[in-house]
């Protein structure tokens, strides 16, 4: 029997990269703070391939929770649960796959980066399923994306302090406003077949409220600098990252689908402002040279 490699490929969403950017930055200013620079290479390796395939794992789940919705909407119907070209115990044997190979990974870390992870594997399995439910997945969706960050700090130094929780919140924040331009391209589809979200909850307010919580994540990110007497560059990050989000809601104030995606998109370069701009604070405070 011939395996559908490409059908898996695609119900992976590795053609898509953009999840995996957007779980990979936070992950990677996490391991950054966490080890002043220079985390344990072996960290850093543990973590990236961890994002690849706990990412993978949630489309996989994301798309066995709607594959009934999925063949309604535009822009996923062609999905490989949604079109047959896979069946639900594929898409479940994979999902236990994934699910195995990420436990194997957590298992290099120590034990309270394994308590974490358990916590993790149980977001990645439920939060798809709270947009039946509720007006607000992106919130779960959220701290299911940014749940590398407490494991990337208890991995580096054994414990979870402050500054993890705060970069929690940060990216949950993130996560919602984000998350809330990819919505608005479904909107209208996902009123039609009773889906949830942010962007149906805001409703005519959808902008100025992804503008307010764009504004909280900026000012959370200086106020976290201050705290951790980060220097100019990380500040020079945040500032271009208020620059970006603010393109992206002049680029989204018509409402049109492929400007909201291209929006949302765009989050891949606020990522890497502050993930830079956190590489040049450490690289001027001699990390790398004294390494």
């Amino acid at each position: 029997m011939t395996i559908p490699w490409n059908a898996y490929w695609r119900l992976m969403r590795f053609d898509k990269p953009i999840g995996i950017l957007l779980l990979l930055w936070p992950t990677w200013w996490a391991l950054l703070l966490a080890g002043a620079g220079l985390p344990a290479f072996k960290i850093i390796l543990i973590f990236t391939a961890g994002v690849v395939v706990m990412r993978a794992a949630g489309c996989v789940m994301n798309d066995i929770a709607d594959r009934g919705f999925d063949p309604h909407v535009e822009r996923t119907r062609n999905r490989p649960l949604a079109s047959g070209e896979l069946h639900l115990k594929q898409a479940a044997g994979l999902f236990l796959l994934l699910m195995l190979f990420a436990f194997l990974l957590v298992l290099l870390t120590n034990s309270l980066t394994i308590k974490l992870a358990l916590v993790g594997a149980a977001l990645a399995s439920t939060y798809p399923f709270f947009k039946r439910f509720t007006h607000v997945p992106q919130v779960v969706l959220g701290i299911a994306f940014g749940w590398g960050i407490p494991m990337a700090f208890a991995a580096e130094t054994g414990a979870v302090p402050f500054t993890a929780w705060w970069l929690l919140a940060i990216n949950t924040l993130w996560a919602v406003s984000y998350d809330t331009l990819y919505a608005m391209v479904d909107r209208e589809d996902d009123l039609a077949v009773g889906i949830k979200s942010t962007a149906i909850l805001f409703g005519r307010f959808d902008l100025l409220v992804t503008g307010v919580l764009m504004a909280l994540m900026l000012a959370m990110l200086a106020s976290m600098g201050v705290t951790l007497d980060l220097s100019w560059p990380w500040f020079a990050g945040v500032t271009c990252a208020g620059l970006l989000f603010a393109r992206q809601l002049v680029s989204v104030r018509a409402r049109d689908r492929e400007a909201c995606f291209k929006a949302f998109l765009n989050n891949n370069w606020v990522g890497f402002v502050i993930f830079l701009g956190l590489m040049v604070h450490f690289a001027l405070a001699g990390a790398y040279t004294q390494a």
